[in-house]
């Protein structure tokens, strides 16, 4: 009698516990088809100075500022976030934000590239230390108002060779467009300007 006692406990209980988890997964499906966040929304950094993680990556510095550039009407969020496990050796996530929410660009440079922004002479001899506050201070110059020019080609330039026609006569057609001039990789000379005609970001030199 105490054994079947037992037994009956115990399936009571294995009945109690599967209740339970199908409860719980059904809430979390329920969650999940009710929630009011876009699995594919745009990402927005998190404010500067603080320490957070996007995936493996500690966010070790974010400089934000606002322009005109997509809209001239409106003010975009240009945003240059400094991922990695140490300065010299993390990557520069350079990312535009329309104001409607929508990103133009996200584009990733290496930490070092962004010694040229800065007024370091000699960045080969100098120590990491050195290099680091460099790095630093190159993003703090980074969205200078002196990078942004408008228009964004100059009346009676030539055309790159690396720009198609379709591109070059739109920017021409469009003299509010904004050009943004930043240092790439290897130190190489950028501009880059969103286009509205065409509806988006490109490069105009390099």
């Amino acid at each position: 009698m105490k054994t079947l006692i037992v037994r009956l406990s115990a399936l009571c209980l294995t009945a109690a516990t599967l209740t339970l988890e199908l409860a719980s997964c059904v809430s979390t499906e329920r969650e999940v088809s009710n929630s009011t966040v876009d699995p594919h929304a745009t990402y927005t950094p998190p404010p500067a100075g603080s320490r957070a993680r996007i995936g493996n990556k500690t966010v070790l510095n974010t400089v934000t500022a606002s322009h005109s550039f997509s809209d001239s009407k409106t003010q975009d969020q240009f945003v240059l976030q400094l991922r990695g496990p140490r300065v010299l050796t993390s990557q520069a996530h350079l990312i535009i934000i329309s104001s409607k929410g929508d990103t133009l660009r996200h584009e990733v440079l290496p930490a070092r590239a962004l010694l040229s922004h800065s007024d370091l002479t000699d960045a080969q001899s100098a120590s990491v230390r050195e290099q680091e506050i460099a790095i630093l201070q190159g993003m703090n110059n980074f969205f200078a108002d002196g990078h942004f020019t408008q228009p964004a080609i100059p009346a009676g330039a030539e055309q790159p060779a690396e720009v198609d026609s379709k591109t070059w006569s739109a920017l021409r057609d469009d003299p509010a467009t904004v050009g943004f001039d930043y240092l790439g990789a290897g130190g190489s000379e950028r501009r880059m300007a969103y286009i509205r005609k065409l509806g988006r970001a490109v490069d105009i030199a390099q």
